[in-house]
């Protein structure tokens, strides 16, 4: 399962409305994200506007932040009434050097005023729907 399925199975757990907005450009041979770092639009009833998500593996979640931060078109994004996260998926062990690992979920939403990421992590296996 690559990470965008992970992540839309993710939203619909949780009852929000995504919808996948990078392409792929056949002859380039690459895929091209809207405004150059979106993957994902989520719908998902929080206030604010729509959330813009970069998404990516565990490993390169970093990578992600900086080609963010780097990228002009976001800044405009920001300044409407819209929010952006990048989110990545990683297996980790559920205790520190034990054998079992379970998916998780990495997000770290942008903070418009302040050059500062928060971070929230979370057991994907453990999630519940929304009742």
């Amino acid at each position: 399962m690559s990470p965008t399925q992970r992540a839309l199975a993710e939203c619909r757990k949780r009852g929000w409305t995504a919808q996948v907005v990078e392409k792929w450009v056949a002859p380039a041979r690459r895929r091209i994200d809207l405004f150059g770092v979106i993957d994902l639009i989520v719908l998902d009833g929080q206030g604010g506007g729509p959330l813009g998500v970069q998404i990516t593996s565990g490993q390169h979640h970093g990578e992600r932040i900086t080609k963010a931060l780097e990228e002009p078109r976001l800044k405009l994004w920001m300044q409407s009434p819209a929010r952006f996260e990048v989110w990545s998926f990683a297996k980790r062990s559920i205790k520190l050097g034990g054998p079992r690992k379970v998916w998780k979920l990495r997000r770290s939403a942008a903070n418009p005023e302040a050059p500062h990421w928060g971070v929230e992590e979370i057991n994907v296996r453990d999630l519940v729907p929304p009742t």
